[in-house]
């Protein structure tokens, strides 16, 4: 780094060391430290520095820098904001995201720090401000926008500024008054009704009266006439103006640039990750956001020089002032970025730990309940900790595709699968109190054809409407099982082969050896796990090269059974095995075989002795959970990040996407159309195939669609979940909805 980087300003000293928000204004061109009582307030005349700290996978902290321009604030405090913030990254190891904010435009993410809203307030530090005690009350109308994030905006205090659009807040001395547009969003009120109380609280001491005035209610209500006495009396309102505010910037075909002297020169053909070089910075123009990206191995005043090329790029391009401008550094891009290449392959990111690979869900599920997973070493055993599994002692019933029709597997039969079927599985039991849950899943086999995959498809939707919608309905391929799935099943064996007539006739068309599993051949089961949710066994290759000292396996040749001990297996290993070969030959006489003391008969089994792997196969690295919207333009998918995401942003109207790389949920409220619905699997398939590419997602990852009210132990994990929350939400939205039935 250059010799800038070696001063560090007094007022970032120690920064970045836990999580949370911590916000800095500029005061004579220095950042000054913004008093707590004091976030969320930002005044139009003043510039604001805003570091963000979240704990990302592994427990390793990630970085989001923003520095937010006030509409008044001069173009020096603005440049001064910006050097700043780059020197902060600089003293945070250069690896944050930089985010330019202008005021009334700001991004999603930087208002999801600030829940309900953020107060725009008139004036700033250049101007002075007075004390408390000198202020004069001054009463405020704001409009106020947005389903899950709000952006309030101060209009000014006269009729014209109301429409029947919005939702508007009126802040008075006495009393706050919230009037609802006659053609105003549900949530957007509702959400509304959330500023209004934290306005309360906040510059009323919680002591004022609150009213609600309907536009089109012209029953003689006192809170109503006081309301317009306010406005000079009642009379009608106009239609909304639309102002540069309501202008969405239009997302443009990507333009790559890279940055070389303060200049741009334009990078020709398909975007891909590998024209990125780690030495250079680049300018990607997406129309309506700017990004810039940082190579790891750039100067701090190169990254400075390519911020202002940026600026200048916006006006020599004469796009709007309100063009969003995000700078990302190598390894810590964005998936707003990533989304404009063709592909990014997964590599491992700077300053990942790698004690971050082999934890499984179990540790991002810890991580989710608030648990400080970093003291976990590498060899750490997580078997003891068991992810939320469904309620036991309920109903099991497992149908397998046989052509147009699925057959019932017997009770004696369930826990066995063949790689070549596919199979439908209906698990009816009561979680708490509650009626009866289902949880009905279609398993695919590796070896399975699309005929049969398509019927188990499509009778698992008719099982889903016949039993109103309510259960769980999810996708789960071959080798991809959940925890939850596998928990079912005591045991679960996958078998070569397959039993269908479907697959039987693909084998014989293809002249395909049949390798379907026989009780009297050879075979070679690998037992992995050893916990309820992640016993599993699965046959493999019956020769020596397939063995594993990490694991235990079952060995049939004939009559004969052998359980063979890896000599890095557990005792819970080796009791799951003794368990799993009497479900696959009941009463039959088992020899226990130790590694390094088997006969010849048991390598006369295999084919011969020869040498087999030590080594524990890796498992998924750990990612945090992201929630989603989306919407499609030209038949693709393009998705919407929900920041800081709660249970309060499943909101009933709305189709949502949620994704811990191990698993994918399609979250459907009550209000969306039945034929959307419909679309669930499919819209999640897209997504799955959007984030193969950019993420590193699995093409075969469990996709689930659920329903509001429904959502199981396994997607509430991932929330502070309130059920009697969800209930209450949509009581409030039923009676906005017979409200208007009856205006």
């Amino acid at each position: 780094m250059s010799s800038s980087t070696k001063y560090v300003d007094p007022a970032f000293q120690g920064v970045g060391q836990k999580v949370g928000t911590e916000i800095w204004r500029i005061e004579n061109f220095q950042p000054v430290p913004l008093p707590k009582s004091d976030y969320g307030k930002f005044y139009s005349g003043d510039t604001y520095i805003i570091l963000q700290t979240t704990s990302g996978k592994g427990g390793a902290y990630l970085y989001d820098i923003h520095f937010w321009i006030g509409k008044e604030s001069s173009q020096d405090e603005s440049g001064t904001a910006a050097i700043k913030t780059v020197e902060l990254d600089s003293i945070l190891g250069g690896r944050a995201v930089q985010h330019r904010e202008l005021q009334g435009f700001e991004s999603d993410k930087l208002l999801s720090y600030f829940k309900p809203c953020i107060i725009p307030l008139e004036g700033g530090f250049a101007s002075g401000f007075r004390k408390p005690e000198e202020e004069k009350f001054e009463t405020r109308l704001y409009v106020c926008r947005g389903k899950r994030v709000v952006r309030m905006k101060q209009v000014p205090f006269a009729r014209s500024s109301l429409n029947h659009d919005d939702v508007f807040i009126l802040d008075t001395e006495k009393k706050i008054y919230q009037f609802n547009g006659a053609n105003s969003n549900i949530q957007e009120r509702a959400k509304a009704l959330e500023v209004v109380q934290y306005l309360k609280d906040t510059y009323h001491e919680g002591k004022c009266d609150v009213a609600i005035i309907d536009d089109g209610n012209l029953q003689a209500e006192s809170d109503s006439g006081e309301f317009w006495v306010l406005f000079g009396g009642f009379a009608p309102i106009g239609k909304k103006i639309i102002s540069e505010d309501d202008v969405v910037l239009e997302t443009t075909p990507s333009r790559l640039y890279s940055i070389v002297d303060g200049q741009l020169k334009l990078e020709e053909g398909t975007l891909s990750k590998a024209m990125l070089e780690n030495n250079k910075c680049y300018l990607l123009d997406c129309g309506a956001e700017i990004f810039i990206w940082v190579g790891r191995v750039t100067q701090v005043d190169e990254r400075k020089a390519a911020s202002k090329v940026a600026e200048d790029f916006i006006i020599s391009q004469n796009r709007p002032k309100t063009t969003r401008i995000t700078q990302v550094i190598q390894g810590y891009e964005t998936h707003s970025y990533k989304s404009n290449f063709e592909s990014w392959p997964v590599g491992t990111a700077t300053g990942t730990s790698g004690g971050e690979e082999g934890r499984g869900k179990v540790a991002a599920l810890l991580k989710q309940q608030g648990i400080d997973i970093k003291g976990l070493s590498k060899g750490s055993p997580l078997n003891d900790e068991v992810p939320p599994l469904l309620e036991g002692g309920g109903k099991l019933e497992v149908w397998c595709i046989n052509s147009s029709a699925k057959s019932p597997v017997p009770k004696e039969e369930i826990g066995k699968f063949y790689s070549g079927d596919c199979y439908i599985v209906l698990y009816t039991y009561h979680s708490g109190e509650k009626k009866e849950d289902y949880f009905l899943t279609c398993w695919m086999g590796n070896d399975s054809i699309q005929d049969d995959q398509m019927m188990a498809s499509q009778l698992a939707n008719t099982m889903w409407s016949s039993l109103k919608e309510r259960p769980v309905q999810g996708c789960i391929f071959q080798g991809k099982e959940p925890p939850q799935f596998i928990a079912l099943f005591q045991p679960m064996v996958v078998l070569k082969g397959g039993i269908s007539s479907g697959y039987k006739e693909f084998i014989a068309e293809k002249n395909l050896n049949d390798e379907t599993y026989t009780s009297d051949g050879i075979a070679l089961m690998q037992v992995s796990g050893a916990s309820v949710h992640n016993n599993k066994a699965v046959q493999v290759d019956a020769v020596a090269t397939s063995l594993s000292s990490t694991d235990c396996f079952i060995l049939q040749s004939g009559n004969s059974l052998f359980v063979w001990n890896g000599s890095s297996s557990n005792f819970e290993q080796q009791q799951w095995a003794a368990r799993i070969a009497e479900f696959l030959k009941p009463g039959v006489a088992l020899k226990h075989v130790k590694e390094g003391t088997e006969s010849s008969a048991f390598w006369f089994a295999l084919g011969g002795k020869q040498s087999y792997t030590s080594k524990k196969i890796k498992q998924d690295i750990v990612r945090d959970p992201h929630l989603y919207t989306f919407s499609f333009k030209k038949g693709l998918i393009n998705v919407n990040e929900v920041f800081n995401y709660s249970q309060d942003d499943l909101l009933t109207e709305d189709m949502l996407l949620f994704d811990t790389h191990a698993e994918v949920f399609v979250w459907i409220g009550h209000s969306v159309d039945s034929n959307e619905k419909q679309n669930a699997f499919d819209i999640g398939q897209k997504y799955i195939e959007l984030a193969v590419p950019l993420e590193g997602l699995s093409p075969h990852a469990p996709l689930y669609k659920i329903t509001e009210g429904n959502e199981p132990c396994f997607f509430t994990t991932y929330f502070s979940w309130d059920p009697a929350k969800a209930m209450v939400c949509f009581m409030v939205l039923e009676l906005y909805l017979v409200s208007f039935l009856f205006e």
